[in-house]
């Protein structure tokens, strides 16, 4: 066994038996490289990482490379998921360098920890060449070597993010603009946007609801309608056991790489419950609550929390687990239910090995047996073994889980699912948070050593103001403004943005900064919907003003690249609207105001929020002062604090909430 041993990452812990000395990131690794005199090879991926399995197998396990990496190199192993700011400012050198990324990614530095050359993943063949290669050019072309370095840094350095400052949100003429932009790159024939692979473009489809719901735009509905029936009835999506794969690797949405990752997945669930509140499908409810399901069922560990990813692998081989020939279905359903199960999964054996993914084209024509049918497969598949599951509890992703679990819990009367996402915050508060800052990571109940970065404390935040819509407790409130506060005043880079980590983290060569979205919204673009719902229940005009400075850079995106600011402009759509803000005053147990509420719940006005409590209540600005008419429960709709006449009936709240938006 290595150091890795100690460590608390599963990604690390499944190197912690390779024949390569690895470190984990240290002050003392770095120092040993330079008593060494040799550089450093660092290695990051993450637990759930296909190809990461194939680099490891073919080399970290191989003795042969081992040695090589040994007696030349002091080996650094990290984990992106624990410690995503290393792997930002070195993705950025390694495409900078290469002109793509991916993981593994493979980098040699300096031992002042100067990237000098980087890659991905490389065959045993050409790593253990690379090895010898990199040591003869430290060797024998020092001088070049430290340069190439020292280059690369300050290139990076002084590069910035090249989409400037701004104090504005996109308004309605750039909105549209992204809109244009989303239909240019559309794919009307499979949904989804450019070609394979395909991932999820959760947060522009977040975007095109919200535009839809503002402006009535037709084409914007259309796009994000057609994109998650699509996604929903490919192979990309789980059949019988619901949840998302991470992306499709074809253009179509036919075959998965089969990872499962919790925050696509959190994501997933609250746009396809945003479909449903905008079009009532019966569709689109069903896939939002299955993903819920699924990330309760297998994601849930035993302190409440959710774990980050179940595996591509299964003995080894990728997609085992999810997969079927016609032969299994017959087996286990019997003759009749296994060739309706097979057309109806579309299931002919010409995927790998003669299996198939499951695939569900057309809705089932018997619904009752179709529940039998999946039942039945789900059981026998549970008897399958089960690809590995990375634990840890990441802060930042179990936030969005939190937003959608209280909304699907609200919005389709799951109370299981809010008490759920109740759970989660409390886990997340008793391990997580420590006075107004936070830990990213958490396993098996103990916290971990890693400090929080933006996205952590933007999407808790989120969650908890959203889990604040549907319970009223005011305490969830209380502690996102405290977050919030950090961040304006521990990430805020005074031109408007923020950076990914705090002012006091660990220096790295550069402080990473990247407003852009990925498999998740940015840190910056979470952080201003975070502060603008704030701003709306609070009546803070500081925190209504740097969310509107931190959208400036999706102003710049929206026209040409809306794709990488979806979140963004999701956000600028709420602040377009005002955002709406509704206060519900009523005892809790009158279904009166409960009617009023779930009608407030219900509204798809872009980033509205929902206040409730008993008359008198304090803690909540947008509460404080409304009171029941004629001792009555009551509805007070308004913008920036201003409030309409306060309503008492659910249909005079729907009438009110639908004149707020700009049609």
């Amino acid at each position: 066994m290595n150091r890795l041993q100690h460590a608390t990452s599963p990604y690390l812990l499944q190197h912690a038996g390779n024949p390569v000395d690895w470190w984990e990131w240290s002050d003392e690794a770095f120092a040993e490289a330079r008593r060494r005199d040799v550089p450093v090879l660092l290695s990051v991926g993450y637990a759930a990482c296909h190809w990461c399995h194939v680099m490891a197998h073919e080399s970290f396990e191989d003795e042969a490379t081992a040695r090589l990496m040994n007696e030349l190199f002091v080996n650094i192993k990290v984990d992106r998921e624990e410690r995503p700011d290393i792997d930002a400012v070195y993705m950025e050198a390694t495409q900078a360098m290469v002109g793509q990324g991916g993981w593994p990614m493979t980098v040699f530095a300096t031992p002042d920890g100067h990237p000098f050359y980087c890659g991905t993943y490389f065959p045993r063949a050409q790593f253990q060449t690379l090895l010898g290669a990199v040591k003869k050019a430290w060797s024998e072309q020092r001088d070049d070597v430290l340069a190439q370095g020292r280059q690369v840094v300050d290139a990076l350095s002084f590069r910035g993010n090249g989409l400037g400052g701004g104090t504005a949100a996109p308004g309605s003429e750039q909105l549209a603009g992204a809109v244009r932009a989303l239909a240019g790159a559309y794919d009307r024939v499979r949904g989804g946007f450019g070609g394979a692979p395909k991932f999820p473009p959760s947060m522009a489809l977040e975007f095109l609801l919200r535009h839809h719901a503002r402006t009535g735009d037709g084409e914007a509905l259309a796009m994000a309608s057609h994109t998650l029936e699509a996604m929903a009835r490919g192979g990309m999506y789980d059949q019988i056991g619901g949840g998302f794969a991470r992306y499709s690797v074809d253009a179509g949405w036919v075959v998965p790489h089969f990872e499962k990752m919790l925050y696509d997945n959190a994501l997933l669930a609250r746009v396809y419950a945003h479909w449903w509140r905008l079009s009532g499908s019966p569709f689109a409810r069903r896939i939002a609550l299955e993903t819920c399901e699924w990330m309760l069922r297998d994601l849930r560990t035993e302190q409440g929390g959710l774990a980050s990813a179940l595996d591509a692998d299964s003995e080894g081989v990728e997609g085992k687990y999810y997969v079927w020939t016609p032969q299994e279905l017959e087996e286990v359903l019997g003759q009749s239910d296994g060739a309706w199960a097979a057309e109806l999964f579309e299931v002919t054996g010409t995927f790998e090995h003669g299996t198939s993914v499951l695939q569900l084209l057309n809705d089932p024509d018997d619904e009752e047996r179709y529940a039998r049918v999946r039942a039945r497969l789900l059981e026998k598949r549970a008897g399958r073994v089960p690809p590995a599951r990375d634990d840890k509890v990441v802060a930042a992703w179990n936030g969005l889980a939190v937003a959608a679990l209280a909304e699907c819990g609200a919005l389709f009367e799951r109370p299981d699912l809010a008490t759920a996402a109740e759970e989660i915050a409390r886990l997340l508060m008793e391990l997580h948070v420590d006075g107004d800052r936070l830990v990213r990571t958490s396993r098996d109940g103990s916290a971990g050593n890693n400090a929080g970065v933006l996205e952590d404390y933007a999407d808790v935040a989120e969650g908890l103001l959203a889990l604040h819509g549907v319970t009223g407790d005011a305490g969830h409130v209380r502690l996102a403004g405290a977050l919030l506060d950090t961040v304006l005043e521990r990430f805020a880079d005074g031109d408007g943005g923020f950076y990914d980590t705090a002012d006091d983290a660990e220096r790295l060569f550069r402080r990473p900064q990247d407003p852009t979205d990925n498999a998740t919204p940015s840190g910056q673009f979470a952080a201003a919907g975070a502060l603008l719902s704030y701003a709306a229940l609070t009546g803070s005009a500081r925190h209504r003003e740097a969310a509107a400075a931190a959208l400036a850079p999706a102003g710049a995106l929206a026209g040409k690249h809306a794709r990488f600011a979806g979140w963004g402009l999701a956000v600028a759509e709420a602040f377009a609207a005002g955002p709406v803000e509704v206060a519900v005053v009523g005892p809790g147990a009158d279904e009166r105001t409960r009617a009023l509420h779930r009608t407030a719940l219900m509204s798809p006005a872009p980033g509205a929020v929902v206040s409730v409590g008993e008359p008198g209540a304090d803690g909540v600005p947008l509460l404080e002062g409304r009171g029941l008419v004629d001792g009555a429960p009551a509805a007070y709709v308004c913008r920036d604090f201003a409030c309409r006449l306060p309503v008492g009936t659910p249909a005079e709240l729907a009438r009110e909430l639908a004149g707020q938006l700009d049609r």
